[in-house]
C-alpha cells in the first residue's frame, strides 16, 4: 500500500494526472484491486483449512484401528445408505447398517492395527466447498492372530461430503495395482 502511495505522489508531482481527481481514483482502484487479492487470499487460506479437515478425516477412516475406537469410526463416515465401499477382492459394502456387520471382526482381539501410512494425498474440493474427492495411496499394517494382515500400497481413492458441519466419507474405494 505505502508503495501505491509513493507512485502516487509522485506521478502527482510530475503532472502526471490530466485531473485533479485522477490520483484519488486510481489510488481507489488500486485499494479495491487490494481488497480484491485479500479476499481471493483469504478463499485461498479458507479452502486450504477445508483440505486439511478432510485430509483429517480421511486418516481417521484407517487410524481408528489402532484403538479400536468405533466411535471415531462412526463419526466420520456417512451413517446411512449412501454409503458405499470397494475393496480389492471385488467385495461391496453397501450402507451403514452392512459396514457395522465388520466390527465384530475389527472389535475382535485377533486384530491388531500395527500402522499405517497415507502417502500421495491429493484432495479436490468442488466449487460449491461442501464435497471433495481424494487420491492417495495406503499401507495398512495389520495382524490377524498374530500374522501379517497387511494391505501395501493400496490405491485408496473416496468421495466426502460437508454434513452438519463436519466432513464425513460417503464412499471409498481400495485396489491393488495389476502386477
Amino acid at each position: 500500500m505505502r508503495k501505491c502511495l509513493v507512485i502516487l505522489f509522485i506521478l502527482t508531482a510530475l503532472g502526471g494526472f490530466s485531473r485533479a481527481g485522477e490520483a484519488s481514483e486510481i489510488h481507489d482502484t488500486v485499494r479495491a484491486g487490494d481488497l480484491a487479492k485479500v479476499k481471493a487470499l483469504k478463499v485461498m487460506d479458507d479452502r486450504e483449512a477445508e483440505k486439511a479437515e478432510i485430509a483429517k478425516t480421511i486418516s481417521a477412516c484407517i487410524g481408528w484401528a489402532k484403538n479400536k475406537d468405533f466411535r471415531l469410526l462412526y463419526g466420520v463416515i456417512a451413517n446411512d445408505a449412501d454409503f458405499l465401499e470397494v475393496h480389492p477382492d471385488g467385495a461391496v459394502v453397501k450402507g451403514f447398517e452392512d459396514f457395522k456387520k465388520a466390527e465384530k471382526f475389527w472389535g475382535s482381539p485377533d486384530f491388531k492395527a500395527v500402522r499405517y501410512e497415507i502417502r500421495d494425498l491429493k484432495i479436490k474440493l468442488s466449487k460449491s466447498g461442501d464435497v471433495a474427492w481424494f487420491f492417495c495411496i495406503l499401507d495398512d499394517m495389520n495382524e490377524w492372530k498374530g500374522q501379517p494382515a497387511n494391505w501395501e500400497n493400496t490405491r485408496w481413492t473416496g468421495v466426502l461430503e460437508k454434513r452438519g458441519g463436519r466432513w464425513v466419507m460417503v464412499q471409498q474405494h481400495f485396489s491393488f495395482a495389476a502386477k
